[in-house]
């Protein structure tokens, strides 16, 4: 991915260093809580802490022969940390460790994420302050609908965006998780209380009722805040693809010195940036279905979870903080048109006011069914180079009703911005 919209943390946190150091942390906050409750000696914890260390290339070295990455880790460690090194995972399964730590890691990139989304918000809101009152047609089936703002556009964007903030930070939250209950969840070789303290210690809640693993539920929650920021995200960059379209031409992505947008025709500008989140949300939602099939294990617990969390978390977490940073970079570079976005409303012949001129009729007593029918026959009529607004001028049933000065008002477009600014408040 390109370097600009990718922040090199983020990968970092999914490397196997990373991984298994936070498997270390827990081992060590392990050996200590264990050591002040006279579980095992105080020096082995010392010297567990002292010495811990692990090498990558060591553990895949034992792990040929193990075929289990955990004992390959936990032999690592104990090789470092010498004779003490037998009160490394003390009473502990291989998921009390890879699921704690797992908690961790998430946390870890979550709060990368957070930013990333606060990032997104900011260039959303400069956008809204900046074009609160931009005058553009709203469309609806993709035709002329009514006149709205562009930054009201946009504000409904940012408040997508907040809420979607508050939905990863929740699943964020419930993932950060300790478990340490054993093989089957009993605490039957661990105490409640080392899980606990170990839990404060590390900043995690304990498991409410853990199986061998903490329940997948919690997984699936994450990945599925993350599609569903997906998909806000996906709505914004459509939005952003219609509106550079060349017969709409009313935003344009940034274009930098030296950038080409076709082999074949040097003229093309393309709305790449948002086309590329757009297949980025289409993966966020192919982990979150993923991540659903992984609740239902068998039992107590069985691996078939594992391999799929090793892809579609870092993919995921990358994917998605990738997106906000690239949409974010789009919508600080966006050129807004102002001019083209009138000249599209003026496009549409004054039929783009025609439910306010429904409205004034009926407010001047005409019944509406007769009102919608005179303004359907108007507007359907129109010809090229006619105007919605000069037909009124001259239709007896109008003219009898509506002063040429109400007409003029209803084509202004000060109605459709009243209420606009106190609505952007709300967000």
């Amino acid at each position: 991915m390109i370097d600009r919209y990718t922040r090199p943390e983020m990968g970092l946190l999914w490397h196997a260093d990373n991984r298994f150091g936070k498997m270390m942390e827990v081992e060590i906050a392990v050996a200590q809580v264990q050591a002040a409750a006279g579980i095992i000696p105080k020096n082995a914890a010392k010297v567990i802490t002292q010495k811990a260390r692990f090498n990558v290339k060591r553990i895949s070295e034992i792990e040929k022969e193990t075929k289990h990455d955990v004992i390959a880790f936990v032999s690592n460690l104990a090789e470092n940390v010498g004779p003490q090194g037998r009160f490394i995972h003390y009473g502990l399964t291989s998921s009390d460790v890879l699921d704690t730590a797992f908690s961790l890691q998430v946390r870890e990139a979550g709060a990368v994420l957070m930013a990333s989304l606060v990032a997104l918000e900011k260039s959303l809101k400069t956008l809204v302050t900046r074009h609160a009152e931009t005058l553009c047609a709203g469309r609806t089936h993709g035709m002329f609908a009514e006149p709205t703002t562009f930054g009201f556009k946009m504000a409904g964007f940012l408040a997508e965006t907040t809420r979607n903030k508050k939905r990863v930070k929740a699943a964020l939250d419930n993932m950060a998780i300790c478990k340490l209950s054993g093989a089957v969840g009993t605490y039957s070789s661990q105490s409640i209380k080392i899980e606990a303290q170990v839990a404060k210690k590390l900043r995690l809640k304990p498991e409410t009722i853990a199986t061998q693993v903490i329940p997948r539920d919690r997984h699936a929650e994450m990945l599925n805040a993350l599609a569903l920021m997906g998909a806000g995200l996906e709505r914004l960059a459509v939005e952003l693809r219609h509106l550079q379209r060349s017969d709409v031409a009313e935003v344009t992505e940034g274009f930098t010195k030296g950038q080409k947008g076709s082999s074949a025709m040097p003229h093309k500008k393309n709305p790449i940036s948002a086309e590329n989140i757009t297949g980025l949300a289409r993966l966020l939602r192919g982990y979150a279905l993923a991540a659903l099939e992984n609740v239902a294990l068998w039992h107590e617990r069985d691996i078939s979870h594992s391999s799929v969390e090793r892809v579609i978390f870092p993919d995921a977490f990358i994917v998605a903080d990738y997106a906000l940073n690239r949409m974010s970079i789009l919508l600080d570079g966006l050129d807004v048109d102002k001019k083209r976005m009138l000249d599209n409303i003026e496009s549409s012949q004054g039929q783009i006011f025609s439910s306010h001129v429904l409205l004034a009729l009926v407010d001047k007593g005409m019944r509406r069914e007769d009102a919608y029918a005179l303004v359907q026959r108007l507007c359907h009529s129109l010809g090229y180079g006619e105007h919605l607004k000069d037909k009124l001028m001259v239709e007896d049933e109008v003219r009898t009703l509506l002063k040429p000065k109400e007409i003029e008002e209803i084509f202004t477009g000060k109605k459709h911005k009243k209420s606009i600014k106190d609505i952007i408040k709300r967000v």
